[in-house]
Order: structure tokens, then C-alpha cells, then sequence
């Protein structure tokens, strides 16, 4: 041999293609993963605002069955149209709450039975309402 030196594999063809990732493959690819993205975050968001309303509601059920427990166990009056609300023990669990307590007697004149409503509104909003009966014992 004469000193020469062969390099084999390498190609000099001009119209070989590179390895590697192209513009339009990157692109392609950055849009799917967005895509995945917001599907994602959109869901996130949903089910945060599920599980607050739902716990808005099970706020105010807990507040009407509360106050209807305390207008059941109240002495009867005749011909009132309301009963005072019960004392709220901890009441950062029931921010910007309220609750009204109606009564309206079944029967003119009033014979001892009662319909009572417990509405619990928050933010001016109702978010739940109780209804249930109270008789004179």
C-alpha cells in the first residue's frame, strides 16, 4: 500500500438527509403537548369548581338542619310567622351564612301544627332549603 487512506461511510452525497429533528416535527409536536396541556387545566378547573359548590352546600345543610333542630326543640308559639335562629357555635365555618327560619300554621286558626322552613343564603344567594313540621306537644 502506498500511503493511501480510505475513509469509509461517509457519504458526499448532496442529497442524503440529515439525522435529526426538523422545524416542522418540533412544531408538531409543541402543539399536541398544548393541546394535552389545556384539556388538562381545563379540567383542574372543573373539578375545583365542583368540589366548591358541593362544599358550599354541605355548609348549608349542615346550618338549616342545625337551625331546624333548634325551631323543632323550641317552645310552640301560636300564630308566629317566624322562630329566633340558633346561637352559630363556630362561626368561621359559615362565613358570609345566614339562615331564616319561617313558620306558617297549617290550619286557620292555628290547631298546634306547624310548617317550618329553614333558608340558608350566602352572599344573597339560597343555597339550600329545609322544610319540615312542628307540632304543640
Amino acid at each position: 500500500m502506498s500511503g493511501i487512506i480510505k475513509v469509509t461511510g461517509v457519504s458526499e452525497n448532496k442529497n442524503s438527509r440529515e439525522a435529526g429533528v426538523t422545524l416542522l416535527e418540533t412544531l408538531v409536536a409543541l402543539a399536541i403537548l398544548a393541546v394535552v396541556a389545556v384539556t388538562f387545566i381545563n379540567g383542574l378547573s372543573t373539578s375545583a369548581g365542583t368540589i366548591y359548590s358541593a362544599d358550599e352546600r354541605a355548609t348549608a345543610e349542615s346550618l338549616a338542619r342545625s337551625q331546624m333542630e333548634w325551631a323543632k326543640n323550641s317552645t310552640y308559639s301560636y300564630n308566629v310567622t317566624s322562630y329566633s335562629l340558633a346561637p352559630i357555635m363556630d362561626a368561621s365555618d359559615y362565613l358570609n351564612f345566614s339562615a331564616n327560619i319561617t313558620a306558617e300554621a297549617l290550619h286557620e286558626p292555628d290547631d298546634g301544627i306547624q310548617k317550618i322552613t329553614v333558608s340558608v343564603t350566602r352572599s344573597g344567594e339560597i343555597i339550600y332549603t329545609l322544610e319540615g313540621y312542628k307540632v304543640d306537644r
